[in-house]
């Protein structure tokens, strides 16, 4: 690859790791207070708090609090499970729908069963139900054949799901490092992956906010914790590229159909950016933050672009579980 504001993994060595954090008998977790705060996702584009007046985040497995941490030794290398966040408001959401498809596929990709939509969505209610109105969801799947090893592909599923303060979007216009790589199976939103944070912070130290993917073909397929769209003035782009697709994505999509909002999929790469007329990055907390920067290449500002998207998301009525 020739452009010259592209990254390689070379370029990319330092100091910096990532992940999620292992615990249980790695960290000596001896409560399930430790546990709750521990178990879980941070990120540098999410602020939230711990505690709220209306009731208490949980920590649920299978549809049930906490009691025997001795169960979730399983999770101690975690990096084989997917997951899937949204956000409560008002104790409703939008797109349950969506996240159940995912939460299903991901299953029968990973290990070959999948637990019924009604029990998972039983799972999520009984933990939204305990908590208070206005909340963060991180739910995840794993098996309790653990990793590393060849056998427990008849094992049943097992759902984790934790409550935590609502998160806020980090606020743009955004500038994104442009970073040659592919995420393994990048359909799965899937745990442990170590490139996300390690070139989020990489793009950090080098004055960027983020950074965006782009794959040995060229092509730019979307950011660390984020789905990408362009516009070029009458049309949404996205672009085609191996990724996971995302619930706002899916939620934003089907609505801009239903509005009568010209939309395609198509390739998008560096060269192209100068004939873009506005994009944005969007996942479970905005259906868009505008980018103003991708590498050195500039982004037009579209404030109409973002207006609309946002229109399109709350055209997507929430719902109580």
């Amino acid at each position: 690859m020739k452009q010259s504001n592209i990254m390689n993994s070379q370029q990319f060595e330092g100091e910096y790791g990532g992940g999620r954090r292992s615990f249980l008998t790695m960290t000596g977790l001896v409560s399930a207070a430790a546990l709750t705060s521990s178990f879980g996702v941070s990120s540098a584009h999410a602020e939230t708090t711990s505690t709220s007046a209306g009731g208490e985040f949980v920590l649920h497995r299978n549809g049930h609090p906490i009691t025997d941490l001795e169960a979730l030794e399983p999770l101690t290398f975690a990096g084989f499970a997917h997951a899937t966040y949204f956000q409560v408001r008002n104790s409703q959401t939008r797109a349950i729908d969506l996240h159940l498809k995912r939460l299903r596929d991901a299953s029968l990709e990973m290990y070959g069963t999948a637990l019924p939509d009604d029990q998972v969505k039983d799972y999520l209610r009984a933990a939204v139900e305990a908590s208070p109105p206005d909340h963060s969801v991180i739910a995840t799947i794993y098996s309790q054949a653990g990793e590393f090893t060849a056998s427990g592909h008849d094992a049943t599923p097992q759902m984790l799901v934790r409550t935590v303060g609502p998160w806020k979007a980090q606020e743009g216009p955004l500038a994104l490092a442009a970073v040659e790589h592919e995420r393994d199976l990048p359909h799965v939103k899937h745990v442990g992956e170590v490139g996300k944070t390690y070139y989020m912070r990489q793009a950090a130290r080098q004055g960027f906010d983020d950074a965006l993917f782009v794959d040995r073909q060229g092509r730019i397929s979307e950011g660390t914790i984020w789905n990408l769209a362009f516009w070029d003035g009458e049309t949404v782009i996205w672009p085609d590229a191996a990724i996971l697709l995302g619930t706002t994505m899916g939620i934003v999509r089907r609505q801009l159909d239903r509005l009568g909002v010209p939309q395609k999929v198509e390739e998008v790469r560096q060269e192209d950016l100068s004939r873009m007329s506005g994009a944005v990055v969007m996942n479970s907390l905005t259906p868009g933050i505008a980018v103003r920067r991708i590498g050195s290449a500039p982004i037009s500002d579209a404030p109409e672009f973002v207006t609309q998207l946002h229109e399109a998301f709350a055209a997507e009525v929430p719902a109580a579980l």
